[in-house]
């Protein structure tokens, strides 16, 4: 059985996700990749390396990176498709959303004007 780890580059900018078994020791197999704001962290690209497809590991990297951001308490920005599709089919615990093209008329209630 593996051990998979997924840790947080801030000199890389990424989450990154190790694979440790009887032929990888601590091999990179993907990442996901942010941009770090004032209270905010856009996630623009998430890479599976094409050896560890098919195995659920791009959820766990998913996973653990989303809530790690919602336990820093910053506002997660999916500007990536996976990370967006992710979102959208699991609960996060804590996690504050802010979908692209979110703006004020999004979100203002039926009936009410943005101002």
């Amino acid at each position: 059985m593996a051990d998979v780890k997924v840790t947080r580059n801030d000199a890389e900018s990424r989450y990154e996700l190790h694979v440790s078994d009887e032929t990888h020791h601590g091999t990179l197999a993907g990442y996901a990749s942010f941009e770090q704001g004032t209270g905010r962290v856009r996630f623009t690209a998430t890479e599976i390396d094409p050896a560890f497809r098919g195995q659920g590991l791009g959820d766990t990297l998913a996973s653990e990176a989303l809530a790690d951001v919602a336990q820093r308490g910053d506002t997660i920005i999916p500007l990536c498709p996976f990370i967006a599709a992710h979102l959208q089919q699991n609960e996060v615990a804590g996690a504050i959303v802010e979908w692209p093209g979110d703006t004020p008329l999004d979100s203002a209630t039926q009936g009410e004007s943005p101002e």
